[in-house]
């Protein structure tokens, strides 16, 4: 729009005829009175006047003008609205989050400089391979976990990722959750409608007798410094969980959130690591391995749950933008992602 002054005009006469200034059925000056009026050219009062013909606001009669129409409501509804945009306040900055941004910036430059056009294409369904690449030699080298790239999916965070396991496994399964639990877990499940089933903590995880006892399908644990428990399960219970797995035939959703701040010594071993049976779904993030504002999660499959992944879910369009795949993968490629969980876990100990 290069000439908005008759823009400008519209919305003038528009706001008149709203709230009653100009009554319906009312003579509108005319084009060479309103141009005198507002200072601006005949060309423009003719621009706004068809604008308004054209939104109902005015009905031109042949030879003798323009009439302002009848709106019913419409001086009671703008009277409602607010007289003044008002803004939100800004939002609070998150806490420190140990990143070192110049290093991040630095990475993202770097991703542009070298990528180029690949950056505008389109992500796969699962996210783009230099991701999943990536994340599979992360593991295998940071964690020893052994996690082809093929079934690695990657999400915006996790809630997204509860999501896609319900949609793989079914809605009409009961989920069982630790008690208490991380609130947002329960949430989604709950929004998505499917049975809930709570089992209590104990010192080391879940309860034995909950797990014998309580029927469910879907086991959904966070077996490394449980929230808001604190509560981080014991190797034993860990093949406790397992066995409830092989023997009821059901799956397990382990949630590792934060499992990348071990203390002391070696990493616990996942679910996933000593799983022999493919009955463990495995999701993390990197929304407190890196920062809270990193809606970045990815998902570990059991190479039997791809065929159902692919299809319920594989014409589903990934959530993360291609860019920021590109530049976590060389962020993790370059080795600073490991170095940047070093150094948090050195200030941890301090």
């Amino acid at each position: 729009m290069k000439d908005k002054k008759y823009y400008t005009l519209y919305n003038q006469i528009r706001n008149h005829i709203i709230v009653g200034k100009y009554s319906a059925g009312e003579k509108l000056p005319s084009k060479r009175t309103m141009a005198d009026l507002f200072g601006c050219s005949v060309i423009t009062v003719a621009a706004a006047y068809e604008l308004l013909e054209q939104e109902g606001y005015i009905s031109a009669r042949q030879r003798s003008g323009y009439y302002v129409c009848r709106i019913e409501g419409a001086i009671a509804n703008e009277e409602s609205k607010p007289a003044l945009i008002r803004h939100l306040p800004a939002d609070a900055p998150d806490s420190n989050d140990g990143l070192e941004h110049s290093l991040w910036f630095k990475t993202v430059r770097k991703v542009m400089s070298e990528r180029g056009g690949e950056l505008f294409t389109k992500s796969p369904n699962k996210g783009c391979a230099v991701l999943r690449n990536a994340i599979s030699d992360y593991l295998n080298r940071y964690r020893g976990m052994l996690a082809q790239p093929e079934q690695i999916i990657i999400g915006s965070g996790a809630e997204q990722l509860y999501e896609t396991v319900i949609k793989i496994l079914g809605r009409e399964k009961v989920y069982a959750v630790e008690d208490p639990c991380y609130e947002q877990i329960r949430e989604v499940y709950s929004g998505l409608d499917v049975k809930l089933c709570p089992l209590t903590m104990g010192p080391d995880g879940i309860l034995s007798r909950e797990l014998a006892q309580k029927g469910f399908d879907v086991l959904h644990v966070t077996p490394f410094n449980s929230y808001p428990s604190g509560i981080t399960a014991s190797i034993s219970k860990r093949w406790e969980y397992l066995s409830w797995a092989e023997k009821s035939r059901g799956y397990i959703v382990e949630d590792d959130f934060a499992s990348e701040f071990f203390l002391p010594g070696h990493p616990i071993q996942s679910l996933y690591s000593l799983d022999v049976n493919n009955s463990v779904i495995y999701i993390n993030t990197f929304s407190k391995s890196l920062s809270p504002s990193m809606r970045m999660g990815y998902m570990i499959l059991p190479a039997k749950l791809l065929d159902a992944y692919e299809r319920k879910l594989g014409a589903y369009s990934c959530s993360v933008p291609t860019f920021e795949q590109y530049v976590l993968a060389e962020f993790i490629s370059g080795g600073h992602f490991e170095r940047h969980l070093n150094r948090v876990r050195r200030q941890m100990k301090e």
